[in-house]
């Protein structure tokens, strides 16, 4: 009894605080959970992919963050259950942890759909998402031209940040996808994780210490290429050593336009369409509708030699603010 009661504390105490954009459901419309795994301006844009989707459907949107943790995404998904909602639309946090609290869901009758990332298995009904391995060779492709000057005959050195620590199977897809294009113009020689920018600006700036001939460095998401921007910058290295990256933002698209040329190219994915094709696939799933179950959204290329492409990648973002 001491335990059923402690558990209905917790539950009640979750439901109270999860970050709901709306209390009561619809009356006529659908509640479908949206969960994010942090705040950046990418999953800011799904989150308005997701909204726009509900909003036209006269469904009701609610809104969680996992925060990256493993134990919160489980509790949120229990809340979700708990709360009755219809679907759950959801960037898991691990191929193989996150399926048990998805399969709880699905179990209880709640349709399941995944963006970004998915798990293994049968468990979600559809997976919306954008090709890590296609971000990896978008920045590949703008590099391989760039490396042959720098070459002099022999493979560049390269410095590589990635977040295999954080999300193993996205980081490698990504960084495969790039090795793909450039590995026989390139020779690693350090290659660490970090992805929050103000990590990747210490780690990189040790890998520019320890590694004087380093000449590239690329990094597999938008924190890592911030910060190894910053590095080049702060070791007095423009001009001489040189950033490809991954993801797309505003801070970002001012760095390709910037004077300083040291990022020369990142990836972008495209989040108000993965937001709001994975909420419209759980609605059609929900309507019974026979659909695609494996959708994937093309990335988008951005470099410094197009500045136009920029300028309108950046004039895209205002819809997220």
């Amino acid at each position: 009894m001491i335990k059923t009661r402690r558990h209905l504390l917790v539950l009640a105490a979750l439901l109270a605080t999860a970050s709901f954009t709306q209390r009561d459901a619809l009356a006529d419309g659908k509640a479908i959970a949206g969960i994010v795994f942090q705040q950046d301006q990418y999953f800011r844009g799904v989150q308005i992919g997701m909204e726009k989707a509900a909003e036209a459907a006269g469904d009701e949107l609610l809104a969680g963050n996992s925060d990256s943790k493993l134990e919160k995404e489980a509790q949120l998904i229990d809340t979700y259950i708990a709360r009755g909602v219809n679907a759950i639309v959801m960037a898991p946090l691990s191929a193989d942890a996150s399926i048990p609290a998805l399969k709880k869901a699905r179990d209880a009758g709640i349709t399941v759909v995944t963006y970004g990332t998915s798990v293994n298995g049968d468990v979600p009904q559809a997976t919306v998402t954008s090709s890590d391995r296609d971000i990896g060779i978008g920045t590949g492709k703008a590099a391989t031209d760039f490396l042959k000057p720098l070459a002099n005959g022999e493979k560049v050195k390269v410095g590589m940040l990635a977040f295999k620590a954080l999300l193993p199977e996205q980081s490698n897809a990504r960084v495969e996808g790039f090795l793909s294009v450039v590995k026989d113009q390139i020779d690693i020689v350090a290659q660490q994780d970090a992805w929050l920018a103000e990590k990747a600006l210490a780690v990189a700036s040790d890998m520019l210490t320890a590694n004087p001939d380093i000449r590239v460095i690329y990094a597999a998401n938008e924190g890592g290429t911030i910060g190894a921007v910053q590095a080049v910058k702060k070791a007095g290295l423009e001009g001489k050593v040189f950033v490809f990256g991954t993801d797309g933002s505003e801070q970002l698209a001012n760095m390709l336009l910037n004077a300083d040329n040291v990022l020369q190219a990142t990836t972008a994915q495209q989040p108000l369409e993965v937001g709001r094709q994975a909420v419209e696939a759980a609605q059609n799933l929900l309507a019974g509708k026979a659909i695609e179950t494996k959708v994937n959204v093309p990335v988008l290329p951005l470099t410094r030699a197009d500045t136009a492409g920029v300028a309108a990648f950046k004039e895209g973002l205002k819809a997220l603010k």
